[in-house]
């Protein structure tokens, strides 16, 4: 669910009277993380990278409270819901987009990751939740990237969470991932955070 809140009444206050009007509000973080044992969970459960990491940034930005709240239009608004939104190659050879809603429950999650995706890919259609608060994903894996700072338009004010190829080593694979938000949404802090989770849910992701 969706409803508008007064600014004044959250923590946000002094955010959104800074940065609801800058012509350039968005803040990109980059961090590179070990995803050695997700890729070795992928290989053994059968499931793919990519959903694993969507489900780790679910998992995240559940456990931040200002995900729950999105600068749009000159209003804030609060959610009580997340949804993660998967870009995929479709048949036609473009892409399509797909909201993949958030649970704690990997299964459920994975389950509805494979459903969705290939639906989209197949119908050439995009699909959305509304009512959620959406985070973007783009996954670029046909090269190793270092960094990627996302196009900022004023139609998006959602958070937005990047990566390209994952990088093999000896002993593990890293990866950089670049993470998007609006400056009225969070503040650097609570940014880095996130960051931290999402490395400690990857860390901590049941094998079996």
């Amino acid at each position: 669910m969706k409803q508008e809140i007064n600014p004044k009444e959250t923590t946000r206050a002094h955010a959104f009277e800074m940065w609801m009007q800058a012509p350039m509000p968005m803040v990109t973080l980059t961090k590179t993380f070990d995803v050695t044992h997700i890729y070795r969970i992928s290989k053994r459960r059968g499931m793919k990278l990519n959903m694993l990491l969507c489900w780790c940034i679910g998992k995240a930005a559940s456990r931040v409270n200002e995900f729950f709240l999105l600068p749009e239009g000159g209003k804030l608004f609060k959610y009580d819901t997340l949804a993660i939104n998967v870009i995929v190659n479709n048949m036609d050879g473009g892409i399509s987009s797909c909201d993949i809603p958030y649970t704690d429950d990997l299964e459920a999650f994975n389950s509805d990751y494979v459903t969705l995706t290939e639906s989209a890919a197949n119908a050439c259609e995009s699909s959305f939740i509304e009512g959620a608060m959406v985070i973007g994903t783009s996954a670029m894996t046909a090269t190793e990237l270092d960094c990627i700072v996302n196009q900022y338009t004023d139609m998006f004010n959602n958070p937005m969470v990047m990566w390209g190829k994952y990088r093999k080593g000896l002993f593990k694979r890293t990866l950089p991932i670049s993470f998007q938000f609006h400056h009225v949404q969070m503040d650097g802090g609570h940014a880095a955070k996130f960051l931290d989770y999402l490395q400690n849910e990857m860390n901590a992701l049941n094998p079996h």
